[in-house]
């Protein structure tokens, strides 16, 4: 099937489902502006002395740049939030230091004082782009998607695909037009491809989907055309461009906040052994300590979990005791560690999961023993999205937007949002976008920033929570 009966296709069976009336309302985008606080007179010494760190960062290059960076977000993790969110609002406009403790604030889902410092990399008029709708919504006249349409890469690729085009179809408003660019097919990959998408006239990329391609892209440095990238690089993105993931990181970090939210200060981490469990261990553990708690115990769970009962009770025998429990775990992995925690002492613990509890999960009478396990998940899937149908009944449809694929499929419906609206998140004090993937912001550093919804089990199905994760 070429790419173009593919669109028709798309086109035909969102059409059916009436995604046009849907989306008549374009209701997606809730943007409150909220008062500044009042400034203050003397800052905090931590935060005078991310400042102080910030005023050079520009200077700095390579890992100086990447340590740099980590020491000043280590110095306002320390921050309770009053004193974080005072000390930025005294923060003159320009300070070097406004981008970094803004992203602090936005990860604790606290508001700005103001909008980040736009420089003038960040144009939305290229192309001579109309004026945006009330609601902000702003699209290219021309978008170059950078996707590996063929290669091993292409099943990861399609439901990416399929859910930006869901979006796209979907809109009832003037759209732009769209072009597709296999970078697993070009020479040279994904910076030939967004050559050539430069090249033949398009305002606005989305893309790639590689992290190493996103890095080559990146360490480019100043790029013709903006694009919103679908993956992080080992850089943050150029001034004028952002980065959009789904990452075991940000749900780590999320997590993290979440327990620290909820006066947890000693937490068991239990883990399963592949590599996005272990980045999401990393990452909890960095800003959990961060944010002054401590990790009693890190423990890993086997399909068989031998030897785990012995471990979980000295764990729990340890003084201080245990606030919390973190899985990073398959729901598989969760069902047989989880009646040990009961029989080491550790039932009554909030227990919160990365969103790779739900893998292998679907029987009810099987994940019961799951039930009161928080984990982030994508808003779809669990209370609906605004403009889309229910994940269920899309899944019917379209093979790509269901089982784990649904999650790339909401994260490709994002994608074309973000590209719609982010004149208005870019710009806004607090503006964002609901999307299917969760609450949608950008920090001052280019970055997409997503707040999942939260969900649990209750007898044995994933029910959503009420906002904030109850």
């Amino acid at each position: 099937m070429t790419h173009k009966q593919m669109a028709q296709m798309i086109k035909r069976i969102f059409l059916a489902l009436a995604i046009a009336m849907l989306f008549a309302g374009c209701s997606t985008v809730q943007v409150s502006e909220r008062p500044e606080s009042r400034p203050i007179q003397n800052l905090n010494p931590a935060f005078a002395q991310a400042r102080e760190l910030a005023a050079n960062d520009a200077a700095l290059g390579g890992q100086a740049r990447m340590d740099n960076a980590r020491q000043i977000e280590r110095l306002l993790s320390g921050l309770d939030n009053p004193t974080l969110s005072g000390n930025t609002a005294a923060l003159a406009a320009g300070d070097p230091l406004y981008a970094f403790a803004g992203r602090a604030l936005l990860r604790r889902g606290l508001p700005l004082p103001r909008a980040f410092d736009r420089g003038a990399q960040w144009r939305f008029d290229a192309g001579n782009r109309p004026p945006a709708d009330r609601d902000g919504y702003r699209p290219p006249l021309k978008l170059a998607v950078l996707l590996p349409l063929s290669g091993s890469l292409a099943t990861a690729a399609a439901p990416v695909r399929d859910g930006l085009l869901a979006g796209y179809y979907g809109e009832s408003r003037v759209r732009p037009e769209i072009q597709f660019y296999d970078t697993a097919g070009t020479a040279g990959g994904a910076v030939a491809a967004y050559g050539r998408a430069a090249a033949e006239g398009n305002d606005f990329v989305v893309g790639p989907l590689g992290r190493d391609e996103v890095s080559a892209l990146f360490n480019q440095g100043n790029l013709s055309v903006p694009l919103l990238a679908l993956n992080r690089g080992n850089v943050s993105p150029p001034a004028g461009n952002a980065s959009f993931s789904l990452t075991p990181e940000d749900e780590a970090i999320s997590a993290a906040e979440y327990l620290i939210g909820r006066n947890a200060r000693r937490v068991l981490v239990l883990s399963g052994g592949d590599a996005g469990m272990r980045r999401a261990v990393a990452a909890f553990r960095e800003r959990f300590g961060e944010r002054g708690g401590a990790v009693v115990d890190a423990l890993t769970v086997s399909d068989t979990a031998d030897g785990l009962l012995p471990a979980l009770q000295a764990a729990a025998a340890k003084e201080g005791g245990i606030d919390a429990i973190f899985l990073a775990v398959k729901g598989s992995q969760a069902r047989v560690a989880v009646p040990m925690l009961a029989t080491a002492g550790l039932n009554g613990q909030p227990r919160v999961a990365t969103s790779q509890l739900m893998s292998g999960t679907g029987k009810a009478e099987q994940d019961r023993v799951l039930d009161g396990i928080i984990f982030p998940s994508d808003a779809w899937s669990t209370r609906g999205a605004p403009g889309l149908p229910a994940a269920s009944t899309t899944g019917q449809t379209l093979p790509t937007a269901r089982g784990p694929a649904a999650r790339l499929f909401a994260f490709g419906y994002d994608a074309w949002l973000i590209t719609a609206y982010l004149e208005r998140l870019a710009t806004g004090s607090d503006a964002q976008v609901k999307g299917a993937t969760g609450d949608l912001r950008i920090d001052g550093f280019g970055n997409i920033m997503r707040t999942p919804a939260w969900s649990t089990f209750s007898g044995g199905v994933a029910m959503p929570l009420s906002s904030g994760g109850g």
